[in-house]
């Protein structure tokens, strides 16, 4: 099935979706650096990516119909600065809201089905109103604002169309969810808003794939049958000592183990093969970007990842790398994750290279898609449009 990737960033989002069945016509972003990771990939013939056609443009100015027709999935992860927690919070009326670029897309375009990935914070109180009429916008994509509209007029006779609920033309059937990278096997606690569109026309029924992880299972494995600590052999005396709240947890666990899902991954599981750190980045193992970056310090608020639970939601940040979400915690205080860390924490496999520095390569990873979370709602999708032609 064809698709186009907009704002594709490093490629976390589109290396998921080939994995998951689609093959992109089209992968676009803006940024240079990016772009380069990309390119650098296909170069050296990466699986999936060696077949891209990787095109640097400015969407908001980019011609829609240079592109073959039958796409199957507009897909992108729109960028989330506008609504970002750690961000400026202007939303709808930053310059970086490209959301009506996103829409005219899809508008063009006509795909069977869309993906949207953004951060959490979408769907804040602040942002709840200018939510739902993004979902109203996607439904009805060539319902397009008026000259001098604003959104929430445009939103009103958005809301008036849809309860007429005769619907003309091009519409989509719409449905949110916020899910937790870390229930579907992902190791790092990361929350995000994914809204996916199916073509009215097709038929076809939509539902997100069910968690696979769970922290109960994770404690489980831990405190009651200890097979975390011996797959790692980890000593007994240096296993931690459960508290008085994690025991209670791992009694309530024992009463029902039928809902006892996979555990969730920790930074120990994704990392414990990897060889230590080289000091300098001449040092390291050729291609494996795996190399200690001084600085980091702890503080309040500021004290990394641990190593036997999911890490932090790793981030980008507005002016480089912020440190709290991008360190690992031991014995020996803090240190910042390697970008090789970084990556696997996001589920990029070893041989997928980002040759910017550090602070760049951290930013891309930091705003990437986990791809293995990208796979399974991929493979949803394809699943769920095989068999639909998508030609009315």
């Amino acid at each position: 099935m064809n698709s186009v990737e907009l704002f594709a960033g490093c490629g976390g989002l589109a290396l998921g979706l080939h994995r998951g069945g689609f093959s992109h016509v089209a992968v676009i972003d803006w940024d240079e650096h990016a772009c380069g990771t990309l390119a650098r990939n296909k170069a050296e013939r990466r699986a999936g990516v060696d077949q891209w056609t990787v095109i640097r443009a400015d969407v908001r100015q980019f011609d829609f119909h240079t592109i073959a027709p039958r796409i199957d999935l507009v897909a992108g992860g729109v960028p989330c600065q506008p609504f970002s927690i750690g961000g400026k919070h202007r939303g709808y009326d930053d310059d970086r809201n490209l959301f009506p670029e996103m829409l005219r897309g899809v508008r063009e375009l006509q795909p069977k089905a869309v993906l949207i990935e953004n951060v959490r914070g979408l769907k804040r109180p602040a942002f709840l109103q200018y939510f739902s009429y993004l979902e109203l916008a996607l439904a009805y994509p060539e319902l397009r604002p008026r000259e001098g509209e604003n959104w929430a007029d445009h939103r009103a006779r958005l809301e008036r169309y849809h309860t007429r609920g005769k619907p003309d033309g091009l519409h989509y059937q719409v449905v949110h969810a916020v899910l937790n990278a870390a229930d579907y096997g992902v190791p790092q606690k990361r929350e995000r808003v994914f809204i996916v569109a199916i073509r009215s026309d097709l038929g076809a029924e939509f539902a997100f794939p069910p968690v696979t992880h769970s922290e109960q299972g994770l404690l489980w494995s831990q405190y009651a049958t200890q097979e975390y600590w011996e797959r790692h052999a980890i000593a007994v005396r240096r296993r931690p000592t459960p508290s008085a709240a994690v025991r209670s947890k791992v009694d309530q666990i024992g009463q029902d183990l039928r809902r006892c899902l996979q555990p969730w991954q920790t930074v120990r599981d994704q990392l414990c093969d990897l060889p230590p750190p080289a000091r300098l980045r001449s040092e390291m193992e050729p291609g494996l970007t795996h190399f200690l970056v001084p600085g980091a310090r702890s503080y309040a608020g500021h004290t990394g990842s641990k190593w036997d639970e999911p890490a932090k939601t790793l981030k980008a940040g507005d002016h480089g790398v912020p440190g709290g979400e991008n360190m690992l915690a031991d014995d020996c205080g803090v240190r910042y994750f390697t970008i090789r860390e970084s990556a696997r924490l996001q589920t990029f496999p070893d041989e997928y290279v980002f040759p910017g520095s550090w602070t760049e390569s951290m930013r891309q990873i930091g705003n990437a898609v986990p791809v293995l979370l990208a796979e399974m709602i991929g493979t949803k999708l394809h699943t769920t449009l095989r068999g639909h032609p998508g030609d009315k």
